[in-house]
This record gives C-alpha cells, sequence and structure tokens, in this order.
C-alpha cells in the first residue's frame, strides 16, 4: 500500500473554520452568556465562599499587624464588608427595575409568543437577580462576622440601614 505525497503536499492551508474558532474561545475563556440572557452558571459553594472571606480577613490581619498600617487595620477590614454591602446594594436596584419591566410585561401581555418569551426572559432573569442578592447578602453577613471577631465590635454601614 502507498500513499500519494504529491496530493497532500499540493494541498493549501484552510483557514479556520467558524465552529473551530468559537470552540477555541469557548475552550479559552468559558461561555458568557450575553447581557439580556440569565446566567446558567452555578453560584459559589457557601462553604467555600465562608472560608474565602475569612482568609481574605486572616490574609489582612496577618500582613498589617506589627507594622505601620495597622493602625489602617480597622478601617481596611470595613471597607471589605462594605464591598459586598454596596454589591448587594447595586444588585437590589437592577431588581427593582426588574420588577418594574415584569409588571410593565405582564400589562402588555396580548396572548402572542413573543411577548409571553418576553416575560418569560424577564422573569428568569428577575429569579437570577434574587439568587445574586442573596449571595451578596451572605458575603456581606459573613464578611460582618469576620469584621466582628477581628475588630472587636459590630460592623454597621456608614450611611442607610
Amino acid at each position: 500500500m502507498t500513499t500519494d505525497h504529491a496530493l497532500t503536499d499540493a494541498e493549501p492551508d484552510h483557514e479556520e473554520s467558524p465552529t473551530a474558532y468559537l470552540m477555541q474561545e469557548m475552550a479559552l475563556y468559558g461561555y458568557r452568556p450575553f447581557s439580556d440572557e440569565p446566567d446558567g452558571r452555578p453560584l459559589p459553594d457557601a462553604r467555600v465562599a465562608g472560608g474565602a472571606i475569612a482568609d481574605i480577613f486572616d490574609a489582612m490581619v496577618s500582613t498589617l499587624t506589627d507594622t505601620r498600617l495597622e493602625p489602617d487595620l480597622e478601617n481596611l477590614l470595613w471597607s471589605v464588608v462594605n464591598v459586598f454591602h454596596r454589591a448587594g446594594e447595586r444588585v437590589e436596584r437592577e431588581l427593582d427595575s426588574n420588577e418594574q419591566a415584569q409588571k410593565r410585561l405582564q400589562r402588555e401581555q396580548d396572548g402572542s409568543e413573543v411577548k409571553s418569551v418576553e416575560l418569560e426572559r424577564t422573569l428568569a432573569e428577575g429569579i437570577s437577580m434574587v439568587e445574586r442578592r442573596d449571595a451578596m447578602e451572605f458575603f456581606r453577613d459573613t464578611a460582618a462576622d469576620q469584621f466582628v471577631l477581628h475588630a472587636g465590635k459590630a460592623w454597621t454601614p456608614r450611611s442607610g440601614s
């Protein structure tokens, strides 16, 4: 059995197909949903997230203790909790907008598939936002517990409730 090397030598190089390009991008960067579709990825595991928050606080405390930056430690720890507090507020505002859109879409229902699909998508986005808000509140509460542990007093936001 012989192979004809003349055919393989004359074969031109082919450009990457669109499907191959898409698969390569997904392998490199992972799937990211568009802004108008719900994100199907799971939320962080509560045990792992709690451990990560504890690690953040432990790293800051161990790094800044017995240094010139130790007087700033409490403010920095407060800021870590505040990051999650502010993120939760931002998601809450998005959720409020989503709820208004849901009400508007319910009023506009006319029996068409287009309106129905749009309402279903908005409802799914709302459910995802509720889960995100709850996750941010979990992060904030866990960080606030760490703040109490390391600062010796309760964390409170500087404004609002």
